[in-house]
């Protein structure tokens, strides 16, 4: 499986970010099943609505039509600095469990090292209907 312009573009996001808070920046590429790709990045505000790049990636993706997908990408880390390890977070986890199997891949790149997880490892327990 080829990750070059998903690293370039989750690189590009990662740059996109505003994040005047925290100073953690992310950048996610999501990949349709059709091949499609879309991305996001974080979304910071001084409350508690501030948004993750992977609810955007998605988000962008579904209110496209999209609704079936093979993976997704995660780039984060301190702004201005290298890559460090960054997967999703509780909230986004859930969000995504609503779109996807439980056998949906979730990468993430740092320190030119490519990490695999499904979205059943990371949200062993999740809500469901």
């Amino acid at each position: 499986m080829e990750f070059s312009d998903d690293i370039v573009l989750a690189k590009n996001m990662r740059r996109k970010a505003h994040a005047p808070y925290s100073k953690y920046t992310v950048g996610a590429v999501l990949m349709t099943k059709n091949g499609k790709k879309y991305t996001g990045c974080n979304i910071e505000n001084q409350g508690i609505q501030s948004i993750c790049a992977e609810r955007v990636a998605f988000g962008k993706a579904i209110s496209e039509g999209e609704y079936e997908f093979e993976r997704i990408l995660i780039m984060g880390g301190p702004q201005d600095k290298e890559e460090e390890k960054c997967l999703p977070c509780g909230y986004c986890r859930q969000f995504m469990s609503e779109f996807v199997s439980k056998d949906f891949k979730i990468y993430t790149i740092y320190n030119d090292k490519l990490e695999e997880y499904t979205l059943e490892e990371l949200l062993p327990y999740g809500f469901e209907m």
